[in-house]
C-alpha cells in the first residue's frame, strides 16, 4: 500500500476537517476520523456537532450542539489554519446539517467549491441505534448531499435515502444512479456489508461512469467505526490532490488494512484499527 507522503517535523502538514459526533467509547466519530488522520500524518481539525453516549454495545444517548456552533467551529478553523478537505458525520438534526451546509458555501466547502468534502451520511449507529432524527432524513437528501464531492452511506443508510434494498450487482448499480441524482459528483455504494462472496466489492459513480473497487473480505465481527474510516481516509488523500476514484481506492485499502488490525474491546464489537501503521515500514 502506498501510504501518503509524511511532512518532515517541524513542517506545517496537510490538514482536514471532521464534522461529526464524538463516541465516547472511542471506537467511531471524531474520535475514529482524528486517529486515521494523525497516522496519515494529516493535522486533523474538528467541529462537534453531537455528543454520545455510547459504549461498544450501543447508543443510549445523544445530546446535540446548537447549530450556530457548529457553524462557527467550522468558520473560525478555515478562516484562520486552512484545510484541504473536510468529511461530515453525525449531524443529528435538520438545523444543524442546513448550518452545516449553508457555512460550507460560504466558504467554497464542497462540489462547487474548492475544497473536498466527503458527506458519510449518519442515520445509525453499527448497532441500528438513532443518530440522526427521522425528519432530518430529507435535509441529508435535499440540502447536505447535493453539496458534497463524494457521499458515502453504508447499505442501511442507501435504502433509508433511495428506497432501494442493495442486494446484488443490479441493484447496486440502481442506488449509485439514485444516490448520484441526488446531486453530489460521486456517489459510492459501499459493498462490505454484503457477504455473498470472498469480495468485498465498491460501486464508484460519477454520472457518467461506473468504477468497481474490489479487495479481499476481512472477516471480523470487530468492524466499529469502518465507515467513518473510510471516509476519513478518503477525506486525508483528497486533500493531498488525489483524484476521486484515486482518493476511495487509497481509502478502501486503508480501512482493509484497518480491519485486519481490529482488535477486541468491551462486551460488543471492536473498532476497525489505524495503529497497525505504528508498526508497519510502508
Amino acid at each position: 500500500m502506498r501510504l501518503l507522503p509524511l511532512t518532515p517535523d517541524g513542517r506545517t502538514p496537510v490538514r482536514a476537517l471532521t464534522i461529526a459526533g464524538t463516541d465516547s467509547g472511542g471506537g467511531a466519530g471524531i474520535q475514529a476520523d482524528s486517529r486515521t488522520m494523525a497516522l496519515l500524518g494529516v493535522h486533523a481539525c474538528v467541529a462537534v456537532a453531537a455528543v454520545t453516549v455510547q459504549n461498544s454495545v450501543g447508543v443510549s444517548g445523544f445530546h446535540e450542539i446548537p447549530p450556530e456552533v457548529v457553524a462557527d467551529q467550522v468558520r473560525v478553523v478555515v478562516s484562520d489554519i486552512g484545510i484541504g478537505a473536510a468529511k461530515t458525520g453525525m449531524l443529528a438534526s435538520t438545523a444543524i446539517i442546513e448550518a452545516v451546509a449553508g457555512v460550507c458555501r460560504e466558504l467554497g466547502i464542497g462540489r462547487d467549491g474548492h475544497i473536498p468534502l466527503v458527506v458519510d451520511p449518519v442515520a445509525a449507529s453499527m448497532h441500528g441505534d438513532p443518530l440522526l432524527h427521522a425528519e432530518a432524513l430529507d435535509a441529508l437528501r435535499h440540502i447536505l448531499i447535493p453539496c458534497a464531492t463524494l457521499v458515502t452511506p453504508n447499505l442501511d443508510e442507501v435504502r433509508l435515502l433511495t428506497g432501494i434494498e442493495v442486494v446484488d450487482d443490479r441493484t447496486a448499480h440502481k442506488a449509485a444512479e439514485a444516490l448520484h441524482g441526488l446531486g453530489p459528483r460521486w456517489a459510492i455504494v459501499k459493498g462490505g456489508h454484503l457477504r455473498s462472496s470472498a469480495f468485498s466489492t465498491d460501486l464508484l459513480y460519477d454520472g457518467d461512469t461506473f468504477v468497481e473497487l474490489s479487495a479481499p473480505r476481512i472477516e471480523t465481527g470487530n468492524d466499529h467505526g469502518g465507515g467513518d474510516t473510510l471516509a476519513a481516509a478518503t477525506a486525508c488523500a483528497l486533500a493531498h490532490g488525489y483524484t476521486v476514484p484515486e482518493a476511495v481506492e487509497f481509502g478502501k485499502e486503508w480501512t482493509r488494512r484497518c480491519l485486519a488490525a481490529s482488535y477486541d474491546l468491551g462486551a460488543g464489537h471492536g473498532p476497525v484499527s489505524p495503529l497497525w501503521r505504528l508498526h508497519s515500514h510502508d
